[in-house]
């Protein structure tokens, strides 16, 4: 039997295990059940894979997405792996004759939807496998989909305790890459995993640049940020409705990048069209509702844009952590404004869920937005979230390059917050703003708002200051949006205190609202770096053409050949046999006997 460094070196073309990577592994292979809370891109993956190739039987890897099931198995398939899945995307005639091979033990990992391993048929099957001590491990992905709380909730997930009721003797290892400690607490009590041993990897994602803007024409913004920063990469931009989603993928071809829309209300033949040339294709952008992303495993997506602020932090930190996954500079941009809190909050609020649960929702909302506001490390402030420490300025985000200005803002605030209250706490913050700055218009007029005591009293302040202050008041807690009023706001308990002189208020200025002047980006480092001559770059370009030339010829998408960061080590170490070829991270034997002489004959040819 061969030990779990040589299937690490053998298969996967790695020499040593990542961070708590070896003592999962280990863990699991002497049987024991595992909770393993590891960041997208540090290779959770392996902690199953690795283990069911070690041990006797087939490993079976319980997962929520059809995309990722796929990509996992072209994935296993090129090193050499035999690996399988069933899903409802296969026939009657295909499923029973994978089910059939599965029986005969014809493979090492089998990757399953949930609904398809809780059926009668399917656990008849595995307690033939079991009986014979033919099932290696259970591997549950996407583990966070078990919490009401969380925003992947899956009830079938609930029913995976039977697992342990069934198959008592064969370890389980459940995996997530977002879940803060209360998912965390009911990921155990679900599963039924109070006896697994914890594995809570740090959840910084340190290739990441975080950068937060307020709306200001955000396609222009937008387009912008690309064009500084992603000229030729791939990458995903998010929108909250289906309507904006196709607006936007329209501009963005109409300017001349090849965006491609995805949202529920498409075909499932679209939706699939679409989601072959983002994974297959360089250069590509998805423009994206959340129906996107969960399970994608393309690991050189430069990129993730928000146009629309998220519901939650744990939503954030899952949709922008599939940038970079290869480890390489990527970035996580964001334009936000007051009419999304408005909004999201109207959502919660409107919605039919219960009391309880609409409560936590506003939380962990109200926790994104003290983020977005916040004037600290943007590293550090997630981090804080799920209870980590991170040890000072990160340097790699936008509060950190261009530090904000704090200022108190106490008695304008108060003015505020005086304007929502004489008004009767029932308009929006355009009227508002027009009240404080003393503009008369005949909504002013018609409510006799023009008489408050209230109105010109900030017209000190232009009304992208008042915007910005009424955002943060918001986002404080001492505002709050009224939906019976369609968007109204109204006072919180919070403002009591600050009307009666009793709290001071402290408010970011905006950039652009300092006296210095806006300060300038620093872009992001480029994934690929900076050549050292024309002939790197050429020679980076023919190894992409290559491993493209391989990937077309087989179906697969090009990074199932090799991952940008093993291509970039091709080109500096520029290998001149096979031996030199094999030490290098990625290449595992079947893939050194496939691609070798390919890639060493096209390095040579610019040396």
């Amino acid at each position: 039997m061969q030990t779990s460094k040589q299937v690490l070196k053998d298969i996967f073309g790695f020499s040593e295990f990542r961070g708590v990577q070896e003592a999962i592994v280990n863990e699991v292979i002497s049987g024991a059940d595992a909770l393993v809370l590891m960041p997208t891109g540090a290779g959770k993956s392996l902690c199953y894979q690795i283990p069911s190739l070690v041990r006797r039987g087939v490993g079976i890897v319980i997962s929520p997405l059809i995309a990722l099931m796929q990509d996992q198995v072209d994935t296993l398939t090129q090193l050499g792996v035999k690996a399988a899945f069933l899903n409802s995307s296969m026939d009657a005639f295909n499923s029973q004759s994978t089910v059939q091979q599965l029986l005969g033990g014809k493979f090492d990992l089998m990757y399953v939807a949930p609904e398809r391993l809780l059926s009668p048929s399917f656990l008849a099957v595995l307690e033939k496998l079991d009986a014979n001590s033919q099932i290696a491990l259970f591997a549950i992905d996407e583990a966070h989909c078990v919490s009401q709380w969380g925003h992947d909730f899956r009830p079938e997930y609930r029913q995976l305790t039977e697992l342990r009721d069934r198959f008592p003797k064969v370890p389980r290892i459940a995996l997530t890459a977002t879940a803060d400690a209360a998912t965390r607490v009911e990921i155990i009590e679900r599963l039924s995993l109070e006896s697994a041993k914890e594995f809570v990897s740090s959840f910084d994602r340190v290739n990441i640049k975080y950068k937060i803007m307020l709306k200001d024409n955000a396609k222009k913004q937008l387009e912008e940020f690309l064009t500084t920063e992603h000229p030729n990469d791939a990458g995903i931009v998010y929108c909250l409705s289906r309507k904006s989603v196709e607006s936007t993928a329209e501009w963005l071809q109409n300017k001349g990048w090849d965006a491609l829309p995805y949202h529920a209300g498409l075909t499932p033949e679209t939706r699939n069209k679409n989601q072959q040339r983002f994974l297959r294709e360089e250069g590509v952008i998805m423009v994206a509702t959340v129906a996107f992303g969960m399970g994608i495993d393309k690991p050189n997506v430069r990129f993730v844009a928000h146009l629309d602020l998220p519901k939650s932090m744990e939503g954030y930190y899952q949709e922008t952590g599939r940038a970079g996954r290869d480890g390489l500079p990527a970035n996580a941009w964001m334009a936000y404004s007051l009419g999304d809190v408005v909004n999201l909050r109207q959502m919660v609020n409107s919605g039919d869920a219960p009391e309880e649960r609409k409560r936590v929702e506003l939380q962990k909302l109200n926790a994104l937005l003290g983020f977005c506001e916040s004037t600290g490390c943007r590293h550090q402030t997630i981090l804080r979230y799920f209870g980590e420490d991170h040890p000072g300025n990160c340097g790699n985000c936008d509060n950190c390059l261009e530090p904000v200005e704090n200022w108190n803002a106490t008695i304008e605030a108060q003015k505020a917050l005086s304007c929502v209250y004489r008004t009767g706490q029932m308009f929006g913050v355009a009227h508002l703003i027009d009240v404080l700055v003393g503009k008369l218009n005949p909504k002013i007029s018609q409510y006799g708002h023009d008489k408050l005591k209230t109105f010109g009293v900030g017209a000190d302040l232009n009304p992208t200051q008042w915007s910005s202050i009424y955002r943060q008041l918001v986002a404080g807690g001492y505002l709050d949006a009224d939906i019976k009023m369609y968007g109204g706001l109204k006072l919180a308990d919070k403002a009591r205190s600050v009307l009666k002189d009793e709290d001071v208020v402290w408010l970011r200025r905006d950039i652009g609202q300092s006296k210095k002047g806006p300060l300038k980006s620093q872009p992001t480092q480029r994934a690929t770096q900076i050549f050292a001559n024309a002939s790197e770059q050429l020679l980076w370009d023919e190894l992409k053409a290559l491993r493209t030339k391989l990937a077309t010829e087989q179906g697969v998408p090009p990074y199932v050949i090799f991952h940008d960061t093993t291509l970039l080590e091709i080109l500096r170490i520029a290998p001149k046999s096979l031996s030199v070829f094999k030490g290098i991270a990625g290449v595992g034997q079947v893939k050194l006997e496939k691609y070798g002489s390919q890639f060493i004959d096209t390095v040579q040819k610019f040396k």
